[in-house]
Parts: structure tokens; C-alpha cells; sequence
């Protein structure tokens, strides 16, 4: 009895196994799990001798080969490849089986063999899955030898010109997975899956089977519910085998990125009554419209996309990634409020459109090409792989044919033949299918078919982000302009992560081969930049209009909805009020989230509690329904004047001041501090306290302007403070300078100046403060990240503890950055490591600038840091930022000069700020 009993369990075993897809790697899922194989290379490092590499790999990565950036002459011409070798057993049960060897991807031809045999015809192209049947080349139980030949370069000069002569870092090496797959004799090859957001469900089943057989398939919600059941009806009129699966369910949840959601079908093949393959797949219930001079509606909204260009990238591994890198982007992508993510320039793994379901993106996929394109029968066959691996995700909304004159147009209509879903085609660079696509146009771009024009506009590329122009620098105007106009259907910035690879051959170190890979968001390893939080705020779905916090404030905020399909009441918003200086306190609460559509405008209501006007900051954070923050924004209580004055009381101390001349100088002393101060012009030229010099002199030097000071005397005021002043002269000296030296130790700056011209590039004033005496500044303000003119989002006001750091955006990653502008400066701390100082302002909306920041440059000098002339320096405007493409006034109206009518250098017009500084040692 047990040994029937037995028996009958190996015989249920056995149908159970015969019914799913059996699989077993050959290497690793990704870079983190690696399996040794043999390894041979024929040119570059560690060449012409067998070793062994970690598969899925790109091989310089692993120290062999040589470094290719795909501008280089010599991309796709090189003759370096590589060998494989891996022993593998596979189970003697499987001999009556179908047997696949899948590989997802190899760059970039590969020649396979199974024990000294031909898998099949040499595939040629990285980026796409392909599978051999190599069920006659086997020894069942036993060893049996794969052989991958892969040849870096193509030899089909079109697979080059589409794929290795682009704008990035070109690799070798099996990069992508490789498996086998044990399938039933009668099987199913392929689903091709229609699920509208009606609750209609169609999907094409393809199978080997002989006619004969019957279909069932049930859908299953996300916590395993079966919420559908049908038999599939066979379609021979398609072809023999395949059937034809459709259904209507009511009730279901769509999917899209702001609800991802998602549900599974599981198909049934039955031969003479008994099952004999069954396949699941998971799907969402989504619909994909393009309307010509109207829109693309998804679900039948209007979409506007929020969108990043991502390659697949990481320093150490190159294009090979895992489950865990394509989760760890996503996250990164929907942080920033993104919605859509572009392949760029190829499709991507597998387990990234897994994750862009599962999570929520909105994605282009894109058949790989750049400035040149596969031939026709290459072409057809890459991009039938493309959709057959990727098609059933709900993510992939857009197909993209090739970049930037990469497009074939021969394969358009494929397009439509291999996708059941007919979603649409664009080619980005390019007006097509009445959506003009037209990369980094200026904003005022009006002349043909893009802003002037009645096509749906959908730049593919724009803002190109390299080093810290780009990206949010104009962002905040081209999607004003983009949201309002409805032709205008959003974009993708360029692009998400700075591709610098680690070089095996110096020393480790990251390159970006000269900046041409500099162009991310995030560093090599996901660094922040502070476009990063620019993007955020920009493109958060709540909107907060512009409010300022008065006496008067009554807690009410009037907010937008830039949902799709999410109304705000699924939102959180929680409250907090914070002292920042002299005595600590904070404050929270909550907000009832208000309902408001999509589109729509409403009412937040704060409720505060008596006193709250006592406290310095009032800060909104909002949280989605995946209680994932939106943004944290913060609203001003207490103005500069208030805070500076509070510290200027706080000393109580009164020492008298004298005044003595010595040359051409000014000696003034109080208490410990001696200040010396040029006689012509009034320009403080050294600070000295009882533990010595302090790094600070030379100041104000008007930057944008004329430092004209002149005529100055000084008298005493009737507390006894020492009043150092120029004199006004409408043609020499109209920029007026006032030292008050109190007998408390402070001393008080006020400048009225005026700026050179009408249009400005930078106003303020400027001190010397030697870099090499900088250690750090302790300031409160809006941090932790720089701005420019048209990049002021993504900071908050708080005090920040900055570090000297002299980081170049894009090529170094200690962020944030200490070079640059900051903007809402209240009060600071300056540090040389010896001793420090502050300066606190009286005038609102000030800029702390800390040093220029020496940048590189683009080939056309379109980014230009602008910075004034000194080390540290307090502004009333700042410059703009360019980026690669683009001159700064290009970006927008924030891009342009700043604008100040002087009114004939009428004093009552000047411009005017006020300074305190405590000299005393500390």
C-alpha cells in the first residue's frame, strides 16, 4: 500500500510539473547574484587568456576589454570579443520536453553553441530577449558544454548605427540573464494581452497545439480573488493553435501611476480533458488613446506626463542591473513627483517594467536607435522581440521608433501588426503621428509646428541636465506653459543618473568620459542634486498657490489639483510650527484634507493655535494615499528684520568707540575689535578681535554696479554710536555707503546703490573672505540646496550647517554643494576654523553667495555660471543657469536678465540693504 501510495505521489508530481514552465538559470538574475563562467577576451585588459567572469556582466566592468564611449572614432569598429564557456546538467525528466535557452539580452552579436552545435542563426542586437528550442542538442542527465561567442561591434553596420554610436557608454558582454525553459510538448508560447479600463479583456494565446484542444482562463484581483472565468475560443482563422480569450468584467480597478493597480490571468491548455500547460501573467485594465490636435488619453484622461529619460546604468555594472537597482530607480523617479519614465535609447529589463506596474510610471519603450536605425529585417525582427517581451505590462504606454533621426520608418506599421493594444508610435526629434516630439526647443519657440503650431506636443527631450544647469533651471516656466495649454501633453527632462563608469585601468575612479555622460539628476550613485528637490516642488500634484504669512492670516490655502485621477481628500496634510532661533519650540497638527477633483481648486483650512504668530515658520508637509511625501513646503513668519533685531538686543554690553586716522585708514575700536576702514572710499579692509585677524575684508564692492563711495565723514549719534558715511553725488558717487559702529559691538551696513544698466545679470555687494580660511557656515535661510534666478524651488527655511566642500556638480557627488547662491537669507555664522563671525540682514529676500563655484562648460559655452567677483557676497538678484542646449534666457521669462529702472539715480529709488555684523571672538 505505501509503495502505491508512493507511486500515485510521483505520478501527481509529475502532471503538477507538466502543467507550469519549468526554469533553470545558468547565471545570475542580475549584477548582485553573479555566477562564474569560463572567460576568454580577445583584446584590451586581461587578454588572450581564459579565466573566469561573473555572468550577467559587461565585461570591462570585470577588468576586460577596453572603455568605448560611443563619440569615439573607433565605436563601433573595434574587433574585441568575447568567449564563454558553463557545464550545465539539465534533469533526465526533461527529455520529452520542449527546451529553450533564453538569453535576455548580449551585447552584441551572439553565436551560441550546445555541445559543439549551432543553438541557431547569430543573434545580432543587445537589448532584446531571444530563445533557441535546443532540445536535440542535449544529453538528458548528464554534462552538456554551452559556447557564447559575443562580439562587442556588430558585424551588421546597421546594428552599430543604431546602437553603438550614440551619445553613451558602450559595453560587451552578456549582460541581461540567461535560462533555460522546460516547456510540456503541447504548450503555450505567447499571450498578447487588450484589458481596457471598461472591464473588457481580450488576449490572443498562441500555442503548438494541433487544433484539438480546449482554453480556460480566470482573472484574479490582487489578493488572489477570482473575479472572472471563460473559456477561450480556438482561433484558427489567425493561425492554427491559437486561441482567442474574451471577457467583461464589472467593477474593476483601473490601473495608473497614481493606482497601480493590477491583476492576473491565468490561461489553461487541456488535451483530451486533462490539463497539460498552464501560464499566468499579470495585466492591469488600461486604455491608451491618441485623439489628433487634441491629446493622448489614457483611461480617458488627458494625460500630461512628468517624465525622466533613464538609461540602464550603474558604475560598477554597467547596463547589467537587478531587481533591486530597477526598484531603487523607481522609487528615486516617483520621488521627484515624476509619472513617466523614457527608455532611452532601448528597451529595458524586464523586472523594470515589473517594477513601473507594480509602483506606477507611465512608460515610452523604445526600439534602440540613434542618428541611425536597424535596416528592415533586422528591424522587424528586434522590434517584434521588444513587444513580445514587453507588450502585457500596463506600464508601456508609448512606443518610441528609434531617437534623434534614428527611425526606420519601414517599421511603423509593425508597430500596429505585432501590438494588439495599438497604442501609439512617436519618433522622438521628430513631428510624427501628430505629436511633435522636438528636443530642447527654446521656450518662446513659435515658428512651425510646435508651440504656433495644432499637433500635440510631447518633447522627448528637454532641460538637458548637465552638471547643475538644466532639469529644474526653467522647469517652473515650461510647465506653467505646458499644464495651461492643452495641446501640450508634458515632457521627459534629460536625464535621470550621471553615467560615470568605474575605471578598472585608473585606479577606480569615475568617469564621465569629459562630462558627456554628466547629464543626471542624481550622481552615478543616486547623489541628489539640488534639482532634484526643484523637480519635486514643481511638479508636486498639490499646488500651492502663492500666500504670505501676515498678522492677519486666518490658516486658509488655496490649492490646485494636478492629479490625474487622484482627488485630494486621498491626500494627508499635517502642519508644524517651529522657532528657530533664541528659544526652541514646535507645534504640530493636522489638516483635514479637502475634496477637490482633478483640475479643480479648493480650500485647505489650518487651524492654529493662539500664538502661533510667535513662532518663526510655518511648514505644510503633504503625503499621498501611499504615504509617500509630496513636498514639505515652508511659509515665513518672522521676517529678517525681526530675527536681526532680537540678535542685535541680545547684546547688552556698551563699550565706547573711537575713531582714529592713521594715513589713509580709519582705526576704530570697540571694545576688543578693531575695524580699519579705507578714508577715500570707506571699504572695510581688515577685522581684527582678540584672537587675532579674521578673514573678512575688502567690502561692500557693489556687484552689477558702481563702487563709487566717496566724501566721507563720521560724526557720533546721541547713543554714542560711531556713524561712518559717504556722501551723495547724482554723477560720481550715487551708490551711498553708512557704517554705525555701536557701542554694544555690532556693527551696522546700510548700502543704496544702483545697477549699471536696465538689465542685470547680479546685484548685491561683495567681500574678500579667503577660500583657504573657510571651514564652514552655520546660516538660516532657505537650504540646504543652492538656486539660481530661474531655479528658486526645492529648498525649505531652516538653519543649515554647511561644510566647505568644492564639489562640480556632475563630476564630483559630495552634495549639497557649498559653492553657489542661497536664497531667503536671514542670519549666518561664518567659520575659518580659528574663530568665526555672523551677519545677520534687516532686509528681506536677500542671497547668501559663497564663492564661484568652476564649473566645466558645455562645447558651446550655453551654460555659463555666472558669479560676481570676490568669495562671499550678499545679493538682491542673482544670475540665471543655461544648460548644454540652451543659452539661460532661453529657458523662460525666470531665465532672463534682471530688470531695475534707476529713475535717474533718484536716491529714493535705490536699492537698499542693511547688514549687521558681531566681530567678537567666539
Amino acid at each position: 500500500m505505501k509503495r502505491i501510495i508512493y507511486m500515485l505521489f510521483l505520478i501527481l508530481a509529475t502532471q503538477a510539473n507538466a502543467q507550469q514552465t519549468e526554469v533553470q538559470y545558468l547565471s545570475g538574475k542580475g549584477n548582485n547574484d553573479m555566477v562564474q563562467w569560463d572567460f576568454y577576451c580577445t583584446g584590451g585588459m586581461n587578454a588572450n587568456k581564459w579565466t573566469t567572469i561573473g555572468v550577467p556582466s559587461c565585461w570591462v566592468l570585470q577588468g576586460f576589454g577596453k572603455y568605448n564611449y560611443g563619440f569615439a572614432k573607433d565605436s563601433a569598429k573595434g574587433k574585441e570579443k568575447g568567449l564563454y564557456k558553463r557545464s550545465f546538467t539539465v534533469p533526465a525528466g526533461w527529455k520529452n520536453k520542449v527546451i529553450n535557452i533564453v538569453f535576455e539580452g548580449v551585447m552584441t552579436d551572439a553565436e551560441v553553441k550546445v555541445n559543439g552545435t549551432l543553438a541557431g542563426p547569430i543573434h545580432q542586437g543587445a537589448f532584446y530577449a531571444f530563445r533557441y528550442d535546443i532540445s536535440k542538442l542535449l544529453n538528458y542527465g548528464k554534462d552538456n558544454l554551452l559556447e557564447v561567442a559575443v562580439a562587442k561591434h556588430s558585424a551588421n553596420e546597421s546594428v552599430n548605427a543604431a546602437e553603438r554610436k550614440g551619445d553613451f557608454w558602450i559595453f560587451g558582454g552578456i549582460f541581461r540573464p540567461v535560462w533555460l525553459e522546460a516547456l510540456p510538448p503541447t504548450h503555450i508560447n505567447a499571450v498578447k494581452i487588450d484589458a481596457r479600463a471598461n472591464g473588457s479583456f481580450a488576449a490572443v494565446v498562441q500555442t503548438n497545439a494541433s487544433g484539438r484542444e480546449r482554453m480556460r482562463f480566470e482573472i484574479y484581483d490582487s489578493r488572489n480573488n477570482k473575479v472572472g472565468s471563460y473559456g477561450a475560443q480556438n482561433a484558427s482563422d489567425l493561425r492554427k493553435g491559437n486561441f482567442f480569450a474574451q471577457g467583461q468584467l464589472n467593477g474593476i480597478k483601473s490601473w495608473s501611476p497614481e493606482a497601480p493597480n493590477r491583476y492576473k490571468v491565468v490561461f489553461t491548455l487541456y488535451k483530451n480533458g486533462q490539463v497539460v500547460h498552464r501560464v499566468s501573467q499579470k495585466f492591469g485594465f488600461r486604455t491608451v488613446e491618441l485623439r489628433q490636435r487634441d491629446g493622448i488619453y489614457i483611461n480617458g484622461v488627458k494625460a500630461k506626463f512628468k517624465g525622466i529619460n533613464r538609461h540602464s546604468f550603474r558604475p560598477e555594472t554597467g547596463r547589467t542591473m537587478s531587481l533591486q537597482n530597477s526598484i531603487e530607480d523607481v522609487l528615486l523617479i516617483k520621488q521627484m513627483n515624476m509619472n513617466a519614465v523614457r527608455m532611452s535609447h532601448y528597451p529595458p529589463d524586464g523586472h523594470f517594467l515589473d517594477v513601473c506596474d507594480s509602483l506606477g510610471l507611465f512608460v515610452m519603450d523604445e526600439l534602440a536607435g540613434w542618428h541611425g536605425h536597424y535596416d528592415t529585417p533586422t528591424g522587424t525582427k528586434l522590434l517584434k522581440e521588444m513587444i513580445d517581451h514587453d507588450a502585457n505590462h500596463p506600464s508601456v504606454v508609448i512606443w518610441s521608433n528609434g531617437n534623434e533621426g534614428g527611425h526606420n520608418f519601414d517599421l511603423d506599421p509593425l508597430f500596429t501588426r505585432f501590438d494588439i493594444q495599438q497604442r501609439p508610435v512617436v519618433h522622438p526629434w521628430q513631428l510624427f503621428n501628430g505629436i511633435e516630439t522636438q528636443h530642447y526647443r527654446q521656450y518662446n519657440y513659435g515658428v512651425g509646428n510646435y508651440d504656433q503650431g495644432h499637433d500635440i506636443v510631447l518633447p522627448t527631450e528637454f532641460l538637458h541636465g548637465q552638471y547643475d544647469g538644466g532639469h529644474g533651471a526653467g522647469l517652473e516656466d515650461y510647465w506653467e506653459k505646458m499644464w495651461r495649454d492643452p495641446l501640450h501633453a508634458g515632457g521627459f527632462l534629460w536625464d535621470f543618473a550621471d553615467q560615470a563608469v568605474v575605471r578598472k585601468d585608473l585606479n577606480d575612479s569615475l568617469d564621465t568620459n569629459k562630462g558627456n555622460a554628466a547629464d543626471g539628476i542624481v550622481g552615478p550613485h543616486h547623489e541628489k542634486e539640488g534639482s532634484f528637490y526643484a523637480v519635486k516642488q514643481i511638479w508636486s500634484p498639490v499646488y500651492f498657490e502663492r500666500r504670505e504669512i501676515t498678522p492677519e492670516f486666518d490658516g486658509r490655502f488655496i490649492l490646485e489639483n494636478r492629479y490625474l485621477y487622484t482627488n485630494l481628500d486621498q491626500c494627508s496634510f499635517s502642519w508644524k510650527l517651529e522657532k528657530l532661533t533664541l528659544r526652541k519650540g514646535t507645534i504640530t497638527g493636522v489638516s483635514k484634507a479637502p475634496s477637490v477633483k482633478p483640475g479643480n481648486k479648493g480650500i485647505l483650512q489650518v487651524t492654529l493655535p493662539a500664538g502661533w504668530n510667535g513662532y518663526d515658520v510655518l511648514y505644510i508637509t503633504v503625503t499621498d494615499n501611499h504615504k509617500q511625501e509630496l513636498f514639505t513646503w515652508s511659509f515665513p513668519i518672522s521676517r529678517p528684520a525681526k530675527i536681526t533685531g532680537a540678535l542685535v538686543k541680545g547684546s547688552t554690553a556698551k563699550q565706547p568707540v573711537t575713531i582714529a586716522v592713521e594715513g589713509t585708514l580709519y582705526k576704530v575700536r570697540v571694545g576688543a575689535i578693531t575695524l580699519t576702514f579705507n578714508k577715500a572710499d570707506g571699504l572695510l579692509k581688515e577685522v581684527q578681535n582678540s584672537k587675532g585677524l579674521l578673514p573678512l575684508s575688502n567690502g561692500p564692492v557693489i556687484a552689477g554696479g558702481a563702487t563709487n563711495f566717496a566724501d566721507l565723514s563720521y560724526h557720533y549719534d546721541s547713543a554714542k554710536n560711531l556713524v561712518l558715511a559717504s556722501t551723495y553725488h547724482k554723477k560720481n558717487s550715487f551708490n551711498t555707503l553708512q557704517w554705525t559702529i555701536h557701542t554694544n559691538g555690532w556693527v551696522q551696513l546700510t548700502v543704496n546703490y544702483f545697477p549699471d544698466s536696465l538689465h542685470t545679470k547680479m546685484l548685491g555687494i561683495n567681500f574678500d573672505f579667503p577660500e583657504k580660511e573657510m571651514r564652514s557656515v552655520t546660516y538660516m535661510g532657505n537650504g540646504p540646496y543652492g538656486v539660481w534666478r530661474n531655479r528658486m524651488q526645492g529648498t525649505s527655511l531652516g538653519i543649515w550647517n554647511k561644510k566647505y566642500n568644492n564639489t562640480e556638480t556632475g563630476e564630483t557627488w559630495n552634495y549639497p554643494e557649498f559653492k553657489g547662491y542661497y536664497s531667503g537669507f536671514y542670519y549666518g555664522q561664518f567659520n575659518s576654523g580659528v574663530q568665526s563671525f555672523t551677519v545677520a540682514t534687516e532686509t528681506e529676500d536677500l542671497f547668501l553667495r559663497l564663492y564661484s563655484a568652476k564649473w566645466r562648460t558645455d562645447p558651446w559655452h550655453n551654460y555659463e555660471p555666472w558669479f560676481p567677483k570676490g568669495d562671499i557676497s550678499f545679493m538682491q538678484a542673482i544670475p540665471s543657469i543655461g544648460n548644454k542646449t540652451q543659452t539661460r534666457e532661453t529657458t523662460g521669462p525666470m531665465g532672463l536678465d534682471n530688470i531695475y529702472y534707476d529713475y535717474d539715480k533718484d536716491p529714493g529709488r535705490a536699492l537698499k540693504m542693511t547688514l549687521w555684523f558681531d566681530f567678537n571672538s567666539k
